[in-house]
């Protein structure tokens, strides 16, 4: 008897492989890292094959420690980092170069002569995205461009083009099924929201021929059976980009239900409801899940460095040895000591949408030291979500309650006291922290028909909840420092 759901959560810097019962409890776990290529500044990639390996590693060592085989799944779920890009030859099925990354600004320029030409207007209207190098579409051009005769032979279907799910359904099928789902195909700028599908004004303004493309599936049903690897004779039923995932995995299902998920980025889901509703401002809005899977919709805005903020620290100043030494570090010290970090390592996301940005540090002193520094370091990652939030629900459309959270940097309590503290609202951390590969597996599951919709999932654990405690002159006073700094950085930027 099937007994079991696989989830694949292939993100920016690994790949986590979950055995979940049909309890929702996990049994098996496996997680592999991958390369991170940075070939020059500003510029980030990923090898194609080592994410597949990586995949079909981890899901061999999941199932193992779970002591199960590919029979005892009812279906297999797959959440990815989405907007990364990758190519492959469709006899082949080599990549024809390294995939580029959600986080790179190589088209940086493309994109600034489209806006320049008028489009990004017509382009917010049909996608509910802004012109930004972090979409996909002029990633999937540039590479288009990048060696002779690619984009003849992508005309010719010779040449495939997808986000990393679609790479993963392609291999996983034994190039059976290139396909992606909704919530993926939204993040391209090249899907109509209100269709569904690949819309022909957005390919021919992005220069994308439509034959290179997958084929758009709902997030739960049969999406491909899987004919090679370690997972051979399972099905793939669930599929959603990893922040839709999690926001379905926090059972974010109805108007005003909010999850913000601290990872390399840090990515605000609030969502709105069956009823497309595209704003005017730096907010996006994009495809979510509804109760049963069904294309339903949310409005996001993504911050592109969060976690990577404590790498920063760990890897090129030196001042902590693993990530959780941050939360000591800043502990030490009752706040920042008025030092601002904005970590506009690649620009900043929304709500201001600002590639040029730079990061800085302001505020020094010379007692100013490390102590204040990893303090500035965790505020600046609860100021961006902030700055998030109240974008979001300014016009009063939408109200937030409460902010759902997951991801990797949750485990920092202090940071999730700042959280609730300058956001003045209550932070509820889930017990399972894996939110994004539930998500897959619940799909997953709906998907199969094993459950007919997310009311009959198992019910969660009740969460860790953080209750603001800060005063309001101190908050206040705290939010209008980090917007001087935020204003400074960006006149640096675009000088």
């Amino acid at each position: 008897m099937k007994e079991y759901l696989l989830t694949i959560d292939q993100g920016t810097t690994g790949t986590t492989v979950l055995c979940i019962d049909s309890q929702g409890a996990i049994r098996g776990r496996a997680y592999a890292a991958h390369t991170q290529y940075y070939p020059r500044p500003g510029w980030v990639e990923h090898d194609p094959d080592e994410i597949m390996r990586a995949v079909e590693t981890t899901a061999a060592g999941a199932m193992q420690s779970a002591g199960i085989n590919p029979n005892d799944l009812i279906g297999v779920g797959i959440a990815n980092q989405r907007e990364t890009v990758a190519l492959w030859d469709a006899r082949t099925g080599a990549p024809v170069d390294r995939a580029i990354v959600w986080q790179c600004r190589r088209t940086t320029e493309v994109v600034s002569r489209m806006r320049d030409e008028g489009l990004e207007p017509q382009i917010r209207a049909k996608t509910g995205l802004l012109l930004d190098p972090y979409f996909s579409a002029a990633k999937i051009s540039w590479l288009l461009d990048a060696a002779p005769g690619r984009r003849e032979a992508a005309e010719r279907g010779e040449i495939l083009a997808g986000t990393i799910d679609s790479w993963l359904a392609w291999k996983l099928s034994g190039a059976a099924a290139h396909v992606t789902d909704t919530t993926n195909a939204s993040r391209t700028s090249l899907m109509n929201l209100e269709t569904g599908d690949w819309d022909d004004e957005l390919l021919e303004w992005f220069r994308v021929p439509r034959a290179c493309l997958p084929k758009i599936l709902p997030s739960a049903g049969m999406i491909a059976p899987i004919r090679q690897g370690p997972l051979q004779g399972a099905s793939i039923t669930g599929m959603a980009g990893d922040q839709q995932a999690a926001l379905f995995g926090h059972r974010c299902c109805s108007a005003g239900q909010a999850k913000n998920t601290y990872g390399t980025g840090c990515f605000l889901l609030v969502h709105t409801g069956p009823d497309l509703r595209i704003r005017d401002d730096a907010i996006l809005t994009t495809a979510a899940c509804g109760r049963r899977g069904q294309k339903e919709y949310a409005w996001e805005g993504s911050v592109f460095a969060a976690g990577a903020v404590v790498q920063w620290l760990r890897d090129e100043v030196g001042i902590i040895n693993t990530a959780g030494e941050s939360e000591a570090l800043a502990r030490q010290v009752p706040d920042s000591g008025g030092v601002v970090m904005v970590p506009a390592f690649t620009g900043l996301g929304a709500p201001y949408w600002d590639p040029n940005a730079r990061a800085a540090v302001l505020g020094l002193t010379r007692g100013s030291n490390r102590t204040h520094l990893a303090r500035a370091a965790l505020n600046s990652i609860a100021l961006q979500t902030v700055d998030l939030v109240q974008a979001i629900t300014a016009d009063g459309a939408i109200e937030i309650d409460a902010l759902n959270v997951d991801g990797g940097a949750t485990e920092n309590d202090l940071l999730m006291q700042i959280q609730a503290d300058l956001l003045n609202l209550p932070v509820l951390r889930a017990q399972q922290r894996e939110t994004t590969a539930l998500g897959a597996a619940f799909l997953a599951g709906i998907g199969a028909g094993h459950w007919s919709g997310i009311e009959e999932i198992p019910p969660a654990q009740p969460p860790d909840r953080f209750d603001p405690q800060m005063p309001e002159p101190e908050r206040r006073a705290a939010l209008d420092r980090w917007r001087s700094a935020v204003q400074a950085v960006r006149l640096f930027g675009n000088r």
